[in-house]
């Protein structure tokens, strides 16, 4: 799943939280240096960042997540509901929780708030802008200056009504009593818990898969970015586009060393994700649009691609691909894997097509 962002409009976010924010701004995300995070000669440095993950932590507990391949790890409500009873505690969101979910599954704008947290360094910057744009009532008329408008006006996309800003209000007020009484510490222990899974996706990258992700990333505008790990994502990553040297894609964090290659797998999916989006539009109608029916395709469109690049690229990762997105989407895996994916992700014949020759020009020159 992808979002498209302007450098220019992060750039203002970042100063308007630097104008407006008591602490300052925190770093930068990301960040334009293309070997940072100390992974020189990285294009792509893997990162993990806690308020990231708490955001998406918020939306797997109010979501029902029923598409093909869930966004969220499966059951991860459940183990959090059980590490919270064996700790006793109950926080607001919990106690919001039902409120928060019956709004959010009928306004399927809101999905669109699961990209809010990757324009911002910090949580403490996020729940700044929120209250900015709370304050303003979401009109960017109401702003002090320029930079402070153009914070206002990107919220105000996707919580364009006052029942929405209430929703935003409650949400950004549970989550903080989750992250204060809850979360922080979890995420530090699971942190502490993973590091060797971490190590091995990171020595995995540096060793072997980064140089032959890298031609394609270059030739997709893709050149550099950050790629982070991500505790509650599943299958169904996140990706934020700025430019082709800042750009950043939320994945998997595996949960056993065993498993690491999944975070690749989920890696791959996202950075083919702009390219199936284009397949698909391109061979949908607007009525194809307003019933969901393209939505259904770009889904099924990025795990084709996936793994039709990775065939291309590196046909060592692509089997276990495979195996990864059906085994998410609880699909049978007998036969020929290539086969079995196509039939569990089908799509017309002329956006199957769209995707081969988009692949054959990227990688025409590699």
């Amino acid at each position: 799943m992808t979002q498209t962002v302007s450098r220019a409009l992060y750039a203002l976010t970042t100063l308007a939280l630097a104008s407006c924010a008591s602490s300052g701004p925190g770093e930068p995300l990301p960040g334009p240096a293309p070997a940072a995070g100390g992974q020189p000669g990285v294009m792509w440095p893997i990162q993990t960042r806690a308020h990231i993950d708490l955001w998406l932590h918020g939306f797997a507990l109010i979501s029902e997540d029923t598409g093909r391949v869930p966004m969220f790890k499966r059951g991860y409500a459940s183990r959090i509901a059980e590490s919270k009873s064996r700790s006793n505690v109950q926080t607001s969101l919990d106690v919001n929780r039902d409120r928060l979910r019956t709004r959010y599954a009928t306004n399927r704008t809101l999905l669109n708030a699961q990209f809010l947290a990757m324009r911002f360094g910090s949580w403490e910057d996020l729940r700044q802008a929120i209250d900015l744009f709370l304050r303003a009532e979401g009109d960017p008329g109401r702003a002090g200056d320029r930079l402070a408008q153009e914070i206002i006006a990107t919220f105000a996309q996707t919580f364009s009504t006052a029942a929405d800003r209430d929703w935003l209000r409650l949400f950004a007020l549970s989550l903080n009593d989750e992250n204060e009484r809850f979360y922080r510490s979890w995420w530090t222990q699971r942190q502490t818990d993973l590091a060797p899974v971490r190590e091995r996706i990171q020595s995995l990258w540096t060793a072997t898969y980064n140089a032959r992700f890298q031609p394609f990333l270059n030739n997709t505008q893709q050149q550099a970015g950050e790629w982070i790990l991500s505790l509650p994502i599943n299958g169904e990553g996140r990706s934020f586009t700025f430019e082709k040297r800042s750009n950043l894609i939320v994945g998997t964090l595996p949960e056993s060393r065993e498993a690491a290659t999944d975070a690749l797998y989920v890696f791959a999916h996202e950075s083919v994700y702009g390219m199936a989006t284009s397949a698909v539009t391109d061979n949908t109608t607007p009525n194809d649009r307003r019933s969901g029916v393209t939505d259904a395709f770009i889904s099924a469109a990025a795990v084709r691609a996936g793994y039709q690049l990775l065939e291309r690229i590196s046909p060592d990762l692509a089997p276990g691909y495979a195996r990864y997105y059906l085994r998410e989407a609880a699909a049978p895996m007998t036969g020929d894997l290539g086969a079995a994916l196509a039939s569990a992700f089908p799509l017309p014949e002329a956006i199957r097509e769209a995707i081969s020759r988009q692949l054959a020009v990227i990688l025409g020159g590699i």
